[in-house]
């Protein structure tokens, strides 16, 4: 199985390892994807303020939302297949291009042109969903072996942290600033997700020039797609995980976000558990990425699949008339359990995967995980009113549960790989 090639300046046995926190060229690589996950958080927030201001109707919004949705599952799938055929970093820098350059198209149509706003959305949405894989096979190319698992954990946490400061961010600066010039802030974003980040390695940027040498003339788009899904084959830990990790979003996640306010609002009659929930589970993300960044579990799989089947106890707390307290501190560890997971998986996908394949292996990630999201959003809420509250939130924790447990039981996922991953300390 191919690798990513090692750096050639070797550590002396006597020095310590270097924090990938004191390596500019990840830092430039975070940088940017920071800017990139607060532009994208940011973004349905402003449209929402747009509908309280009525520039913008409720159905206009869905509409818009819609599209960007689409767009993203349209590029995300292109983009992975371009990172692995040219330059990851000239797939990043003119996908966010194309976001930085859609936002002003937005603040244009707002108030004066609904179908400019929808093209303008799915042009965003497009340069988002082809960033993804690139920025994450960058990381590969950025960060020696020994320090991804740190890397990736820096990364999630920058997501994370877009999540939860995106929003208050932005409402305070509605407060100084109308929809427009919102917009326009979220295009600048962009624009520093375009141009911060560096170029990946020489050594990765050689290997990824003699593959597409060897490649030449290259195949379709659907025959490289293709490929990658069979590289993706090629590794039952990732099937496995990749079925575990649909399975809590499609059930699990949906049911939660369906379930959430109303059971916030019908048995505590307040907002504050909704709100503390979503907090709390974000804060607790934060800190499982704070406990991976050094964590190396000896069953790296088996660890992780643990982390994502914790996630049960999220609808599990709602079925039960257990204290508000208790529901917050579930969602808590929901959040760290998900980053105990999302972490390993992706180091371990830059570890396995070959790297001349791995932006379109990460894009199958992504398009199957946020392609079928909206299928459980759009699932849920008719099966709660055939089956009731209760029955849906059971069967959906007990799939949380379950499924990552079968996971983990499939040859390779008990280290995400066919050997443990070498220690780095």
């Amino acid at each position: 199985m191919a690798t990513t090639p090692t750096p050639t300046a070797a550590k002396t046995g006597n020095a310590p390892p270097r924090s990938v926190l004191r390596d500019p060229a990840f830092l430039r690589l975070w940088a940017g994807t920071t800017a990139s996950g607060l532009a994208t958080w940011a973004l349905p927030f402003v449209l929402g303020l747009a509908v309280l201001h009525r520039d913008l109707g409720a159905a206009g919004l869905g509409l818009v939302l819609a599209a960007r949705t689409l767009g993203f599952l349209a590029a995300v799938a292109v983009g992975g297949v371009l990172a692995d055929r040219h330059s990851r970093r000239a797939v990043a820098l003119w996908s966010a291009l194309a976001a930085a350059v859609a936002t002003p198209l937005l603040a244009a149509g707002l108030g004066r042109s609904l179908v400019l706003m929808t093209a303008a959305a799915a042009l965003a949405g497009a340069g988002q969903g082809a960033c993804r894989p690139a920025f994450q096979a960058l990381t590969a190319e950025t960060v020696e072996p020994g320090r991804r698992q740190e890397a990736n954990a820096a990364m999630t946490m920058a997501v994370r942290g877009s999540t939860l400061a995106g929003p208050a961010l932005t409402a305070l600066l509605a407060a100084f600033l109308d929809v427009g010039a919102l917009l326009l802030g979220i295009g600048l974003l962009w624009l520093v997700a375009a141009l911060i980040p560096g170029k990946g390695t020489a050594a990765a940027t050689a290997t990824a020039s003699a593959t597409g040498a060897e490649a030449a003339p290259r195949a379709g788009f659907r025959a490289e797609f293709l490929e990658g899904m069979r590289e993706a084959r090629r590794h039952p830990w990732f099937l496995a995980g990749l079925g575990a990790l649909v399975t809590v979003i499609t059930l699990g996640y949906s049911a939660t976000s369906v379930a959430l306010p109303l059971i916030s609002r019908d048995r505590y009659g307040t907002e504050w558990v909704l709100a503390a929930a979503v907090t709390a589970y974000t804060v607790g993300a934060l800190g499982g990425a704070l406990v991976i960044a050094r964590w190396r579990p000896s069953s790296p799989g088996r660890a992780a699949f643990a982390g994502l089947a914790a996630y049960g106890l999220a609808p599990l707390s709602l079925m039960l008339p257990v204290h508000p307290v208790v529901v917050v501190a579930a969602y808590a560890v929901a959040g760290i359990g998900i980053e105990l997971f999302n972490v390993p998986w992706f180091t371990a996908t830059q570890r396995e995967v070959a790297p001349d394949k791995l932006a379109r292996v990460s894009s199958l990630d992504f398009l199957v995980s946020y392609g079928l999201a909206p299928v459980g959003l759009a699932l849920i809420a008719p099966a709660i009113e055939a089956f009731g509250v209760t029955a849906v939130l059971g069967a959906c924790a007990g799939a949380c549960f379950l499924v990552p447990a079968a996971a983990a039981l499939v040859p390779t996922g008990r280290h995400f790989g066919r050997t443990p991953a070498p220690a780095t300390d």
